[in-house]
């Protein structure tokens, strides 16, 4: 089963990618999130994310930004000397 993706976002204009990904045991928001990774990436990090659409209709960009943040804190935290 596939999943299309489109990513709305800020960098030195507003942008636009789409794409479609297998789910391959993931959920929607995992498949979104890792295409955000890669986009942030190819844009040196200066992206702001503004929506994430799936399947056309469904709004996903708060659960994107929430899965985002968990794994952010996740990593903060593995890497204490303490």
């Amino acid at each position: 089963m596939n999943v299309v993706i489109e990513i709305h976002y800020k960098s030195d204009s507003r942008a636009l990618q789409t794409g479609t990904f297998p789910l391959k045991g993931r959920t929607p928001v995992q498949v979104a999130l890792d295409f955000w990774k890669q986009i942030k990436k190819e844009m040196s990090y200066r992206a702001q994310l503004e929506k994430v659409i799936a399947d056309g209709d469904q709004d996903i960009t708060q659960l994107v930004i929430a899965l985002e943040e968990q794994e952010w804190n996740k990593s903060m935290d593995d890497n204490l000397p303490f």
